[in-house]
């Protein structure tokens, strides 16, 4: 019924999963195998734990067992105590059990836990002695489901195949019983220990609709979802505690989700809830002791720690929690400490090997971050992370690597070629300025890798694809980025990203990789506006509506921003969000302020603290004023337009549109509408004046049918082609995505013989697509022409490698290029490319003989092959 997968699916970091209360359903169907006279009280005990009621529960247990119970309502008790975390009572119950029941394996695994969650050593193996034993004596008769599936369970603890459990236990029982839920919990937990997210979800929706009645279904699929839908990982949280409001799962579930948000004292109170259900629960303390460290309250963090690791002092999952979430905000040498305190207590505890792996990883440590890679898959054939992470070491062995100033770019060597020295040369210059502008002095090299392949770029920075949106990714010291081979059709500047994320080098060095995220991206977009206007993030009409309305964040509160965003406009929205926020910080305070915030943070006081200090106002003060400017802003963008959109059908006319623009004589979307009938009506006169009065009601606006696009058509269609192209130049300057933009002005500025036009619109267009060949023509020839002959040829390497048309012509123009540079050698191996593509190529052969003698012997080989005529 399930398939055990070694593809790549999912993206965010390894999470645990606790045994919980998955024996409930083995003791309650045991308890009816067995016959006991007492199913419909098992049944109601059942409801009680699902519920919460742990206490309840276990009161109903003791009597039912006082009475001569069967093996369910021991399993009951012992259950019920450790929810509460009274493990002493749950050993002395699991032991009575065992004594009346000595061939349970239910009950021995159910012993197991007991024991390690008394602080007892995981190691022992009586218990699994014990359940060797039972196994050797039962001669194989395991007959029913339930049983299988606690087999099953065994096996795996043992270290057996994940895939031959899933089809001889778990998958055999679902096919016996396919109703039996505890068979898909299980199947979905052994997916979500090796990653394969996708896998689980499909598995739980499988599941019967009594499902959606147990709070651990729920709290599955949350795990399922975190890494993909965060939306929808929050509601079955939410389903979940409807259920059992003291459900501790999905209580740690949303206590992370706060984490994620920022939300730290939420997030405590909800951990709070945690211990008050189990006051010896470690995963709670080990979150404490991280929310303590994110605050630099160390020695509150050193005594939480002790409180986690408490009961049970070699416990690797406190530290590698503690890491995981440090991690999770960047705090990546934090983190990877973390990892090595649990690796000490247990060197083969996978999850924290993996997570260091990636630490050192992003840290740049990549001697170690492979190797750990490759011991974890060695252990474990079924890790998907390990198994992504380690083909993606070997298909960067291909990489070719580029050096200069502090800069280590990587990248496909094809697209190195392409535009490898353009990529660098942007990254130095990104350097130079923003380590000036914010006083950093950067004292170690900074790794910046280009994927062409979206899945790469996606394990790379998570371990796992997905990354769905995203552009780029900066760790502090390396920068994973996906190069516009990977993003389709219209892909985003390049330029624009490898600047964002150098921003993001130069704001982690200054506060040691502590920073909100809200601040962290504001301060990387705004930096883009400032290096280049036309790669600024607009107002379109959407962000001015949000920001006009209910739905603009606090100022104090934008990095829940990023997590509670519904859709992919709303992540984008808290990108605009975060940048206006700075502008509006650099605008009322100063760039200094800015500065000394950064070092605030660096020094460990939380913006929260640090803001208030330095800016003289309360956080309150400070989120009315951003508030108010930031409606300012959108109150002063488009400010006399009106924004009553025509209720018509798409297909309306010229006629029914100027209707409704006669009544709504400044409607935005009504002019939008009319102006673009109009031009597919080829009614230029009446369209340029709809559409002059719609630039000048918006010329912000530079999204789809934009004033811009549409009279620029009206003026080739009317043949004016200088009002064309100063109306282009208008667009180009405010958006730097506009590629068909800069391709007509390219040709524009051709056909009137402005070759510094013509280069600066082919840069323009490279920026975003250095991948297409027809810029890097249009450079060569307009920097052959204006004479800066280094470009040129770069230009022209480029079209080599990228004209399939017409290959001998490429070669051709490089040759002649290089001749023109004084590089005979190299301009005679290009020439004799072109004769090799077409033999009847008159001019390259008379460039050859210009070149001289020296390449005669060559051209006595391809004389010998026949090639010339």
């Amino acid at each position: 019924m399930t398939a055990l997968k070694l593809d790549r699916g999912g993206k965010k970091m390894q999470r645990t999963i606790s045994p919980g209360s998955w024996l409930l359903g083995v003791m309650i169907g045991l308890g009816i195998v067995s016959g006991s006279a007492r199913g419909a009280d098992l049944a109601t005990g059942e409801a009680l734990f699902r519920s919460g009621q742990y206490d309840e529960c276990a009161t109903m247990a003791a009597q039912e067992i006082a009475a001569g119970a069967e093996i369910g309502w021991h399993m009951v008790l012992v259950e019920s105590h450790l929810a509460r975390g009274r493990t002493q009572e749950a050993l002395a119950a699991v032991e009575a059990a065992i004594e009346r029941f000595p061939r349970s394996v239910s009950l021995r695994l159910l012993a197991r836990r007991a024991r390690i969650e008394a602080g007892q050593d995981p190691a022992l193996a009586s218990d699994f002695e014990a359940i060797e034993e039972i196994i050797v004596r039962s001669g194989g008769r395991f007959s029913s489901p339930l049983d299988r599936i606690a087999l099953g369970r065994y096996f795996l603890m043992r270290g057996a195949d994940p895939r031959t459990v899933l089809e001889r236990f778990y998958d055999v029982s679902l096919k016996e019983n396919p109703d039996l839920l505890e068979g898909y919990f299980a199947a979905a937990e052994l997916a979500l220990a090796k990653d394969d997210f996708a896998l689980a979800a499909a598995t739980l929706k499988k599941a019967p609709p009594a499902a959606a009645q147990d709070p651990r279904s729920h709290a599955l699929l949350a795990r399922a979802y975190d890494n993909d839908d965060p939306a929808g990982s929050a509601r079955e949280v939410a389903a979940a505690l409807k259920l059992n409001p003291r459900h501790v799962e999905s209580l740690l579930l949303a206590a992370e989700h706060k984490i994620d948000a920022e939300r730290y004292a939420e997030s405590a109170e909800t951990l709070k809830a945690v211990l008050a259900v189990n006051p010896r629960e470690p995963r709670a303390h080990a979150y404490l002791a991280a929310l303590a460290m994110l605050r630099s309250k160390d020695q509150d963090a050193a005594a939480l720690k002790a409180q986690a690791l408490a009961n049970r002092p070699r416990n690797p999952e406190v530290d590698y929690l503690i890491g995981r979430t440090l991690s999770a905000k960047y705090r990546f040498e934090q983190g990877a400490k973390h990892q090595r305190e649990a690796l000490t207590i247990d060197p083969d505890y996978a999850p924290a090997k993996l997570q260091l792996c990636q630490d050192l990883l992003r840290l740049g440590d990549e001697a170690e971050g492979w190797k750990l890679a490759a011991q974890v898959l060695d252990k474990d054939a079924y890790n998907v992370v390990a198994y992504n992470l380690v083909s993606l070491r070997d298909h960067l062995k291909g990489f070719r690597t580029i050096e200069a100033d502090g800069i280590v770019l990587r990248m496909d060597p094809r697209e190195a070629d392409l535009y490898g020295d353009r990529a660098l040369a942007l990254l130095k210059r990104a350097r130079a300025t923003l380590a000036a502008r914010y006083g950093v002095t950067l004292s170690s090299p900074i790794t910046v890798e280009i994927f062409p392949e979206r899945k790469d770029f996606a394990v790379r920075t998570f371990g796992l694809p997905g990354a769905d949106g995203l552009l780029g990714v900066c760790f502090g010291k390396v920068v994973t980025a996906n190069s516009p081979r990977s993003q389709g059709e219209h892909p985003a500047n390049l330029e624009a990203v490898l600047w964002h994320e150098f921003c993001h080098v130069i704001t982690l060095a200054r506060t040691r990789n502590r920073m909100p995220r809200w601040l962290s991206e504001g301060i990387s977009v705004h930096e883009e506006a400032r290096a280049d206007p036309a790669w600024a993030t607009a107002l379109n009409p959407t962000f001015r509506k949000l920001i006009l309305g209910p739905e603009l964040t606090p100022l104090s509160q934008l990095s829940s921003a990023f997590l509670n965003a519904r859709t992919a406009l709303h992540v984008q929205f808290a990108y605009f969000e975060s940048a206006l926020a700075v502008e509006f910080l650099e605008s009322r305070f100063g760039l200094d302020t800015i500065k000394w915030l950064l070092d605030d943070l660096g020094n460990g006081q939380t913006l929260e603290d640090a803001l208030p200090k330095r800016s003289k106002m309360t956080l309150t003060q400070i989120d009315q004023a951003f508030g108010d400017f930031a409606r300012q802003r959108a109150k002063g963008t488009a400010s006399q337009a009106t924004w009553e959109e025509p209720e018509l059908p798409a297909g309306a006319d010229a006629k029914a549109l100027g209707g409704f623009v006669a009544e709504h004589p400044n409607s935005f979307w009504g002019l939008r509408r009319l102006a673009a009938r109009l031009v597919d009506d080829r009614r230029w006169g009446e369209a340029t004046t709809v559409l002059e009065k719609l630039k000048g009601l918006y010329p912000e606006f530079t999204g789809p049918d934009n004033a811009y696009t549409l009279l620029a058509a009206v003026h080739r269609g009317q043949g004016d082609a200088a009002a064309e192209e100063r109306v282009l130049e208008e667009l180009a300057a405010r958006s730097g995505d506009a590629a068909p933009a800069f391709a007509r002005l390219m040709e524009l500025a051709r056909a009137r013989g402005d070759w510094a036009a013509v280069a600066r619109n082919a840069r323009r267009m490279l920026a975003v697509n250095p991948l297409v060949s027809e810029p890097h023509r249009m450079l060569a020839l307009a920097a052959e022409k204006t004479g800066t002959l280094d470009e040129a040829i770069a230009a022209a390497r480029a079209v080599v490698l990228l004209d399939q048309i017409e290959p001998a012509g490429a070669h051709y123009q490089l040759a002649s290029l290089l001749a023109r540079a004084g590089k005979p050698a190299e301009a005679r191996r290009e020439t004799l490319k072109a004769i090799e593509e077409a033999p009847r190529f008159l001019a390259a052969y008379r460039l050859l003989l210009d070149l001289g003698s020296e390449p005669a012997a060559g051209a006595r080989s391809l004389d010998s092959k026949g090639a010339h005529p």
